[in-house]
């Protein structure tokens, strides 16, 4: 693979966090007195951002407002531990700092700091863009901001993303998407875990 720049998503592709974010917008659900998430609901929020989220859960003006109001005001910090790191991810992406510029693109906001310091991973990416710095997934403008940072194309940079959403912003963008576990996306290629995408990448595993 003709690459230069490795972006990642980050849940569903260095975490398993479903459990994790199910669970955090139920306990806003039931903070407010409403019933937890049917599994169409918690198959929106594990891609979408917080407030793309929210409005989703809470459609009417008045209980959106009281949502919008206390989401920020939750920890999120128990819920971190919920979350499951993929298989051989930590090692992958640290050796890949070494061969290419990395970087994570998420829809998350106010939580990937927190996240990324749980799991020590603060300084395992050249850069950090998430959806409080730009608009959210599906838009491009995250991937934009990466080719423009590293000085490259789109041809020159892929995407390792495993939603619906990853996929329309990487063609929105022009670059070129990897499909993380999910065979259904547009993808020049379906990585079924870290270690085999490692190898694409040049990583000799002993």
């Amino acid at each position: 693979m003709d690459v230069k720049v490795v972006v990642f998503d980050c849940d569903g592709v260095l975490f398993d966090s479903r459990r994790a974010n199910v669970g955090y917008y139920n306990h806003i659900l039931d903070r407010l007195g409403r019933p937890p998430m049917s599994p169409a609901q918690e198959d929106f929020v594990h891609a979408h951002s917080a407030r793309a989220s929210i409005e989703h859960l809470f459609p009417d003006d008045r209980s959106r407002a009281a949502a919008l109001d206390l989401e920020p005001r939750v920890d999120y910090r128990p819920f971190i531990r919920q979350m499951v790191p993929e298989p051989g991810m930590k090692r992958v992406v640290a050796a890949l700092k070494d061969l290419y510029r990395t970087a994570l693109f998420t829809n998350r906001t106010r939580t990937v700091g927190l996240v990324l310091d749980h799991f020590g991973l603060a300084d395992h990416f050249h850069l950090v863009v998430s959806a409080a710095q730009v608009k959210a997934k599906p838009a491009p403008d995250g991937l934009r901001h990466i080719l423009g940072r590293f000085g490259v194309s789109g041809r020159e940079t892929i995407y390792v993303g495993d939603t619906v959403l990853d996929e329309q912003s990487a063609a929105a963008a022009g670059v070129r998407l990897v499909s993380y576990k999910n065979p259904a996306l547009r993808a020049e290629r379906v990585a079924p875990d870290f270690y085999t995408l490692g190898r694409w990448l040049g990583i000799t595993f002993e």
